[in-house]
């Protein structure tokens, strides 16, 4: 008799992230059932998985009381904004996505007995005083400021996975993930990849925050989803960054997207945000040596593909 699928939800699975993890997951056999309320996730990111019978997709918000007959073998808890104009624009939902939504699954993954997968933050870190970031850094975070609605809605959740991990012995995991980039990010998601990537396609004016020497680095999306994977399928229960280490600063980063885009698009320079990170870079020492991870895809190539789908959607009038 052949072995039965793993049956796999995701939460926030109609999201930029999310749904690159339901192909990876349907690639390994899993079949996978995605759960999101589409308020930043779009159904057009897993329109190509309709039909399938190896997928699911249920439209419902994890903070009310999931209900998911049969069994349930693994929980990847990415249901949450994630990009700033989200959870500038959306503050309790982030709060209580955060809270309420880790409550909710980690309730499902105990109930079940499934393996459990957060996913966090490098925001976790705050803006850091100690650089790169390592798993051990306990953050600079202001938890009054407009981004700690995000910050701390994650490291409550963080908080709650270690508790259910601890005092009900829930099998659990937990990703910090840095600056990720790839197809399917929503071009007005707030963030510098898809900003800078429009502005130059559009001929527009690049917008850079503060001066620009502050610092970013950007993992590609496949790269990360296959860490994810990786440490999914591993026995390690403390948080793990998965990211790329090769940091630049925002204003290269600007010149390097007007340069792949063929722009002539002057570079303006706005206020920087307040507790905007001036610095962020993964330390990925851990994931190396547990889960034998490291990116894969060099900073062009990944920019190639990227543009290329924003190109795709400009043609669409879609941008």
């Amino acid at each position: 008799m052949p072995e039965s699928k793993p049956v796999t939800l995701v939460t926030g699975g109609a999201g930029f992230l999310g749904s690159h993890l339901c192909d990876l997951l349907l690639g390994k056999g899993h079949r996978v059932i995605a759960m999101d309320n589409l308020i930043t996730g779009n159904l057009a990111n897993i329109a190509h998985l309709e039909g399938r019978n190896d997928f699911q997709f249920i439209h419902h918000n994890v903070t009310e009381y999931i209900d998911i007959p049969g069994p349930v073998d693994i929980v990847f808890h990415f249901a949450s904004p994630a990009s700033p104009i989200d959870y500038l624009e959306l503050p309790i939902q982030t709060l209580k996505v955060g809270a309420l939504g880790t409550h909710k699954t980690l309730g499902l993954a105990r109930a079940k007995g499934s393996r459990f997968l957060l996913a966090s933050t490098s925001e976790v870190y705050g803006d850091p005083l100690v650089h790169p970031q390592p798993e051990t850094y306990w953050g600079n975070v202001n938890p009054i400021g407009p981004r700690g609605v995000y910050d701390e809605a994650k490291r409550f959740a963080e908080a709650m996975t270690m508790a259910y991990h601890r005092f009900h012995g829930v099998d659990t995991r937990i990703v910090r993930i840095f600056n990720t980039y790839g197809p399917r990010m929503r071009p007005r998601d707030g963030r510098v990849v898809p900003a800078f990537i429009t502005e130059a396609l559009k001929g527009e004016p690049i917008t850079v925050f503060g001066s620009g020497r502050q610092t970013r680095s950007f993992c590609y999306v496949a790269d990360l989803i296959a860490g994810i994977y990786k440490l999914a399928m591993s026995d390690c229960h403390e948080p793990v960054n998965i990211g790329n280490p090769s940091e630049m600063t925002v204003l290269d980063f600007a010149e390097k997207i007007r340069g792949l885009c063929r722009a002539t698009s002057p570079i303006v320079f706005k206020p920087l945000p307040e507790d905007d990170p001036k610095i962020r870079q993964p330390d990925i020492r851990k994931a190396r040596a547990v889960l034998g991870w490291e990116p894969a895809t060099n900073l062009d190539q990944g920019l190639a593909l990227t543009i290329e789908y924003f190109r795709g959607l400009l043609a669409k009038g879609l941008i």
